[in-house]
């Protein structure tokens, strides 16, 4: 990757801990528990105000989707279900994201307009989002280089998506929708993929800094903008791990190398769009007695098998772009996605899954394959495999021009796959229902006083106030953890040292363990810190109660201590173990003595750990001694 010119912008979407939604007064509150009551829609495709269509809401609607949206009746209310106009701006997100702009030095406009962003994903009931634009300009530090902002703005949040097994429809909840986001975009000026972390890292913290931020995973999305040079613009949504970042950002590199490389190759052998045909060939009866599981199940239901030639694309199919991803596997992104079929097969991976060489033989035959050509082949009912072999096909033109504009969606080992069409300008359109908001220079002023203190000073007083070792500060402040390290020790009362080391060295050490911590919350490490505080376990059970948690994120503390077999043990309990320990020890007593003490403390912290504090452990050892050798 070195040398290679790239240009780099984020997009970090921040959920905000306002009181109430961003258009009514639902509270901000996620629920769990089953839904009070269920309403289905379908939506409908429009024309935008100057007569386009947006190609990524066309996307959408050719899927024929219905939503099915699940209410609960203390957080859902009838502006999410768009039976009634949307109210006044919530002031609280306002002055928040004024604060955000005052603090990054951006131009804040005079007059906050709503707009309506096309999204019919089914994500929002109305079939569009609202959005502000609140401020232009303005910069944040990063290694002492700016980096520019383009844009703040204030948003709601969509719904979230709760099951889309069933064909046909999708179900979303919609205790989510209209949470306010602040949404920041910088400039394209990133340019390694380490920097792109460090710019999250830096709009995080400043974000924190504004106090009133709903923490956990999922209430802060980073979405990434990435082009190498002679490639195009990707937009990689939903990134929700800081440190998954900078992979991200390198692998797309990589996969965009990789297809203007499959360009350049397809130059090389002269193939040209005219040589691409549209024209499926039924290959049903070669397949017809295949041993291959997912063509039997197909054929037996009806389906059929259809092939396409593409010419000059031989030994290109396999090649890898990603780890684990190939062309094959984008050209089978568009076919999934556009078909709704399972996948496809193509002739870099055969003979395999259960299709013979044979076979592959008879299909190539069929299809006119010579030396450099391949072919693909989709197996279901007649309608899916048509539309899925076209979805393909255009997939395999474009590889003709290198890097197709997309968005895509981000994978947990930092790879990414075929999300939509990048959308266009025909999206956006004014919110009718909702009066502009007069920003004055008295309001700005006001808020100017009341900015929160920057998080290189929040780092300097956390030091000095709470004696940190300064490579363990920074290890909080490069984590984002600086703010919730402060909180914890103040809602608990212990030792800041305590909380620090188990923020830093204990959860590295987990996850070098292969322990899941992406699943640890703030709240699971609250409840574990406070079970410490009131003495339900001894600090030592720190890192089982927190590797229970992370195996297990919905159980309850009292479910982890009791699977980790954590119930508190009493000094009369401590006393008949440290009793017993003696007795199977009594020949090394008898000889030592006292000194025997410290291979008897090992046995015992090994039978007791975490289920009392180590001091109590010591002292009662001592006195049991004590009466041992006196006896």
């Amino acid at each position: 990757m070195q040398g290679v010119k790239i240009k780099c912008g984020l997009e970090i979407h921040q959920m905000l801990d306002t009181a109430e939604k961003l258009f009514c007064s639902c509270p901000t509150r996620l629920t769990q528990d089953p839904p009070h009551f269920v309403f289905t829609r379908r939506l409908r495709l429009a024309k935008s105000e100057i007569g386009e269509i947006d190609p990524a809401a066309l996307f959408e609607y050719e899927k024929g989707l219905a939503y099915r949206y699940e209410c609960h009746r203390d957080n859902v209310c009838l502006v999410e279900m768009d039976e009634e106009p949307p109210h006044n701006m919530n002031s609280e997100a306002l002055e928040l994201a004024l604060k955000f702009s005052l603090m990054i030095g951006a131009s804040i406009v005079d007059e906050v307009h709503v707009m309506r962003k096309i999204v019919i994903d089914g994500s929002n009931v109305s079939g569009f989002q609202r959005t502000s634009l609140i401020s232009l300009g303005g910069s944040i530090d990063v290694n002492g280089k700016k980096i520019g902002i383009q844009t703040v703005c204030l948003e709601e949040d969509a719904a979230r998506k709760t099951e889309e097994k069933h064909e046909g429809y999708v179900s979303y909840r919609l205790d989510r929708l209209g949470i306010p986001l602040i949404e920041v975009a910088t400039a394209p000026d990133i340019e390694s993929p380490e920097e792109a972390r460090e710019v999250a890292l830096r709009i995080g913290l400043l974000l924190r800094a504004l106090g009133k931020v709903k923490r956990g995973l999922g209430t802060i999305r980073q979405d990434l903008n990435i082009s190498v040079e002679g490639g195009a613009r990707i937009e990689i949504k939903g990134v929700q791990y800081l440190d998954l970042i900078p992979k991200i950002v390198e692998l797309e590199i990589q996969r965009q190398l990789s297809l203007l490389d499959i360009r350049d190759e397809l130059k090389r052998r002269n193939v040209k769009e005219e040589d691409l045909v549209f024209e499926p060939v039924d290959v049903t009866d070669i397949l017809r007695s295949s041993q291959s599981k997912v063509v039997k199940k197909a054929l037996d239901s009806g389906g059929v098998a259809l092939a396409l030639k593409l010419k000059g694309f031989g030994g290109l199919l396999g090649r890898e772009i990603q780890p684990g991803r190939r062309l094959g596997t984008e050209l089978a992104d568009r076919a999934r996605y556009w078909g709704g079929v399972g996948g496809l097969f193509h002739s870099d991976e055969l003979p395999g899954y259960g299709i013979t060489k044979d076979e592959v033989e008879k299909i190539k035959t069929r299809l006119g394959v010579e030396a450099n050509d391949a072919f693909i082949l989709i197996v279901d009912s007649r309608e899916k495999v048509m539309r899925a072999l076209k979805a393909a096909y255009e997939r395999a033109k474009e590889a003709l021009e290198g890097v197709p504009e997309e968005t895509r969606a981000a994978n947990l080992d930092g790879t990414t796959k075929f999300m939509r069409p990048r959308p266009g300008s025909a999206r956006m359109y004014p919110e009718t229902d909702i009066r502009p908001i007069r920003i004055t220079p008295e309001n700005l002023e006001e808020l100017r006083k009341n900015l929160p203190e920057p998080p290189e000073k929040t780092l300097e007083r956390l030091m000095k106030e709470y004696s940190l070792p300064k490579d363990m500060a920074f290890q909080l402040f490069s984590q984002q953890q600086i703010y919730f390290f402060e909180e914890a020790v103040k809602t608990t009362g212990l030792a800041p040292q305590l909380i620090a080391t188990t923020l830093t060295n204990t959860i590295v050490s987990l996850r070098r363990d292969n322990i899941p911590v992406e699943n640890l919350t703030e709240e699971h490490l609250l409840a574990t810190f406070k079970a410490v505080a009131d003495g339900k376990i001894a600090k030592e059970a720190i890192p089982v109660v927190l590797t229970e948690f992370a195996k297990n994120p919905d159980a309850s503390l009292e479910e982890v201590l009791k699977r980790a077999g954590l119930e508190r043990l009493t000094i009369e309990e401590l006393r008949e173990i440290v009793r017993k320990v003696i007795q199977e020890n009594r020949e090394d007593v008898s000889q030592k003595g006292e000194k025997s003490f410290g291979k008897l403390m090992g046995i015992v912290m090994e039978r007791v750990r975490g289920r009392i504090d180590g001091a109590v452990v010591a002292q009662v050892l001592r006195e049991e001694l004590k009466k041992a050798i006196s006896s």
